[in-house]
């Protein structure tokens, strides 16, 4: 059993899931996230209170799952991402558990 964590930004939440479900992951959690890019510090210091939000609206999902599952996984947003026209992949990592209960 391995950990998997996707991020995605909002507009692609729908295609993630449509995925998972190909891959038969059927178990996760999601938390909703802002992701950002190139933040310099000029723009972080600007204002103390900026009147607009500075990140893209994104979900995290994670799940513990089989070495099956993650590779359907990976080879299904591989082709997701190979058709994209955007900056926004979806991207994913595994990270392996040593313990459990």
């Amino acid at each position: 059993m391995k950990l998997l964590i996707v991020t995605v930004v909002e507009e692609f939440e729908k295609d993630i899931l449509r995925l998972f479900k190909k891959a038969n992951i059927e178990s996760f959690s999601e938390s909703r996230i802002d992701g950002h890019k190139n933040l310099t510090s000029m723009v972080r210091t600007a204002s103390w209170f900026p009147s607009e939000k500075g990140g893209v609206e994104s979900s995290l999902f994670f799940s513990f799952t089989s070495d099956e599952n993650i590779d359907s996984l990976f080879e299904l947003i591989k082709t997701f991402n190979e058709k994209l026209e955007t900056n926004n992949p979806i991207k994913a990592v595994v990270v392996p558990i040593e313990k459990s209960i």
